[in-house]
């Protein structure tokens, strides 16, 4: 790429930024992890697993995207003095995080998409909670009639991504990141309606610290590198698009209050409706497309929620599977000297075998199993507890002890003025701090070490 493509506005920035890190993990994972491990207990570690490994991790991605102009895997090249053989392909452990999460997470968009179709039939007010059960069943293990949406939502996905970073990826982020805080607004509105809206609020941001604990700080880890986007080359990616006068820290912070803002609204507008009809509120993933079609059945404007609920499920995906997609594009054409619009084809291929697979593999006589699971939790496994935990600790290992303090520096303060202090101690925090208690809790949580 000889010309340098960068962001069109701060509005542009954050809209696609915030919109990779808003994807269904804010809307219906948070929630019900955070009731079930001490509400707002969770929500403060949360909160301080952010500030302390998430938000300095992400400005060191943004350094290294934005001070080399390149893919995630260049970006690692370009800062090594060394030029080592280990940082000159490091980077690639962020293109196999990308590739995991795209051929599980393309699998649930598709789902998304039957159900908004399902909810604009009326199917949730014609059908009984056992026919219900049926249809996620039937449909989630139909092979090929699962397949097609997939592959529809990859089409989709990689056309907005054909059309470059300012005319597709930024103008459709533009369009929709608006219109999802817009809808979980109404749904929160709604909800103080419902009966159950003081027990959602109990449960939720009512703190309960005897459940904190060494799995618990591991499970809000997770979810926020999840959540954030860190450890698969996304950030490093659109750190590359960054113009030179953008401040990191203020895009960081943006994000990080975009990302718990999401998260914290959809627990207020879903769970009313869960206390309201008696249903259990730590269902997990069956509270989208099991528990919640049952819901929308019983409420006053049940038809007109579970249509804007699926849609901003939709939205919600789709801006995350883009910004993956967008990190193995920009990849492929650096590395390999092609077009972006060929480069594209070759990962809409890659992606639609793998998430194709995936789907096939949840079939009942499916003999894909890795690691004695099916390919769609294997692949779901191994990129949330295994490849961003990794790819975040090494990230900080080598921005804190292989990347020159100076260009560091220089990067966070490009057109600003912050003092020593803030800028020294990101530093530290990422030199000392991130990789230890990031290997700690890695090696906790594979059970190699008890804490």
């Amino acid at each position: 790429m000889s010309k340098i493509t960068t962001f069109g506005s701060r509005f542009g920035t954050i809209s696609v930024v915030g919109s990779s890190v808003i994807g269904l993990g804010n809307i219906w994972r948070f929630p019900y992890i955070a009731g079930e491990n001490g509400g707002a207990a969770f929500i403060l570690t949360y909160v301080i697993i952010t500030l302390m490994i998430s938000i300095p991790l992400m400005l060191s991605e943004f350094v290294l995207g934005r001070g080399s102009r390149r893919n995630s895997v260049r970006a690692f090249r370009k800062f090594d003095e060394k030029k080592s053989l280990f940082w000159r392909y490091f980077g690639v452990v962020g293109i196999a995080t990308a590739i995991s999460i795209l051929s599980f997470y393309s699998v649930i968009a598709g789902w998304a998409i039957k159900y908004l179709i399902e909810a604009v039939k009326g199917t949730f007010f014609t059908q009984s909670p056992e026919q219900l059960t049926s249809l996620l069943n039937n449909f989630t293990t139909s092979g090929w009639h699962s397949v097609s949406f997939t592959l529809f939502v990859l089409v989709v996905c990689c056309g907005v991504v054909s059309l470059g970073m300012e005319k597709g990826i930024e103008r459709y982020s533009k369009l929709l990141m608006p219109i999802m805080f817009v809808i979980l607004v109404a749904m929160c509105i709604n909800s103080f309606t419902l009966p159950g809206f003081n027990t959602a609020i109990e449960f939720l941001l009512t703190p309960d610290f005897s459940k904190i604990n060494t799995g618990v700080v591991m499970e809000a880890l997770g979810q926020s590198f999840f959540s954030m986007s860190i450890g698969l080359g996304a950030m490093i990616t659109y750190g590359a698009y960054l113009p030179k006068t953008e401040n990191l820290f203020k895009i960081s912070g943006y994000v990080a209050i975009s990302d718990l803002t999401v998260a914290v609204l959809s627990g207020l507008a879903i769970f009313p409706a869960v206390f309201s009809f008696g249903i259990n509120p730590t269902s997990g993933p069956d509270l989208v497309f099991l528990t919640l079609p049952n819901i929308f059945a019983q409420m006053t404007g049940g038809y007109i929620i579970s249509i804007m609920f699926f849609f901003l499920l939709i939205a919600a995906a789709m801006t995350s599977i883009i910004s993956l997609i967008e990190v193995l594009t920009r990849y492929i054409c650096e590395e390999f000297q092609i077009k972006r619009k060929r480069a594209i084809v070759i990962v809409w291929g890659l992606i639609s075998i793998l998430s194709s697979m995936c789907v096939i593999s949840q079939m009942p006589d499916s003999k894909i199993v890795v690691a004695g699971m099916n390919l769609f939790d294997f692949f779901d496994t191994i990129s949330s507890n295994y490849l961003m935990p990794i790819g975040g600790a090494i990230t900080a290992i080598f921005v804190g002890w292989f990347v020159s303090k100076d260009k560091i520096c220089t990067e966070l303060t490009t057109n600003r003025t912050y003092g020593v202090l803030i800028v020294g101690t990101i530093y530290r925090l990422v030199k000392f701090v991130i990789p230890i208690v990031i290997a700690l809790l890695f090696l906790n949580g594979i059970g190699l070490f008890k804490m």
